[in-house]
């Protein structure tokens, strides 16, 4: 007999925080640090190496493109990346550190008021738990950690257990909310959580 469900568990990048500037920012940061170092990127082989790295399920998705456009030139590709998480704080400052989704704090208002335990399952540094709190959603979320505060990573579906005994639920009581299909839906299934994929961003 199935459990009935107790708890929710949210991804972050996607569900909560929509990362349409930052994606954005990021592809045009990519394509600049190319360009400044001799190598020219037209639109049509970005497009075709980002549909190649989320058709791959590549883990660190950046990482990945800017491996396939460097080729063999593993300098190359450690300068570009380099350059990628240095601005990130800049990057960050200019999109507002936070791109709240429409409608998500009267979801888990909502989700709260029902009863439901609601936790954080997401690859994320532990500074996102004060974005959240700035934009006010973090108090709807009994289960307050993330991979930066944890240690673990997804797709290791340990992170998502962690995730269900901080509500002190099993999995089979659990919702998992994401977008990745390698990140969120296959390690939720391995646990048998209920996922629901919200289909949205660079992994629609």
């Amino acid at each position: 007999m199935s459990r009935a469900i107790r708890a929710v568990l949210f991804d972050v990048g996607g569900p909560l925080d929509t990362e349409t500037i930052m994606d954005r920012m990021i592809d045009e940061q990519i394509v600049e640090s190319f360009r400044s170092r001799g190598v020219s990127v037209s639109d049509e082989q970005y497009g075709e190496v980002v549909a190649w790295a989320i058709e791959v399920f590549a883990p660190r998705t950046y990482d990945a493109i800017i491996w396939k456009i460097a080729g063999l030139n593993q300098d190359l590709t450690d300068s570009v990346i380099a350059e990628l998480y240095e601005t990130v704080p800049d990057r960050n400052e200019a999109r507002g550190h936070f791109e709240l989704r429409d409608g998500i704090p009267e979801l888990l208002e909502k989700l709260s008021n029902q009863g439901l335990l609601l936790g954080l399952a997401a690859n994320q540094p532990s500074g996102t738990l004060d974005k959240l709190d700035r934009v006010g959603i973090l108090r709807y979320f009994k289960y307050q950690e993330v991979s930066g505060s944890t240690g673990l990573q997804k797709p290791d579906p340990r992170l998502l257990l962690h995730s269900c005994e901080g509500l002190g639920v099993v999995p089979e009581e659990a919702i998992m909310v994401g977008d990745r299909i390698d990140n969120d839906i296959v390690p939720a299934k391995v646990l048998g959580m209920t996922p629901i994929r919200y289909v949205t961003g660079r992994h629609a």
